[in-house]
């Protein structure tokens, strides 16, 4: 069995064979190592999309509560800080640092 892998290595058609199979992992444009990355890629792509579906959904919930006036008002107070005249108004604001 040893002599035959090894008669085969040494013959012309098995050093083709080995030369086509290192050329196809490495060296041509759809190698194994470039399909690799392309998957990575796509993965991380979608990702991105799962997470920029999230932020729709929250921005989508938003825009419903922003589109009554009491929600408008709520959203005006607590994201743009503004207030009514002769109104104050305090931001309390947490240490979180722990010594």
């Amino acid at each position: 069995m040893k002599n035959r892998v090894l008669k085969f290595i040494k013959s012309t058609s098995g050093i083709i064979i080995i030369l086509f199979i290192i050329w196809m992992i490495f060296f041509d444009s759809n190698s194994i190592l470039i399909h690799s990355e392309l998957n990575n890629d796509i993965k991380e792509l979608n990702e991105q999309k799962s997470y920029y579906e999230n932020e729709i959904k929250k921005d989508n919930i938003e825009l419903e509560m922003i589109q009554s006036d009491s929600g408008l008002e709520k959203y005006a107070r607590e994201k743009l800080f503004m207030k009514k005249e002769n109104e104050e108004i305090f931001l309390i604001e947490y240490d979180t640092i722990s010594d």
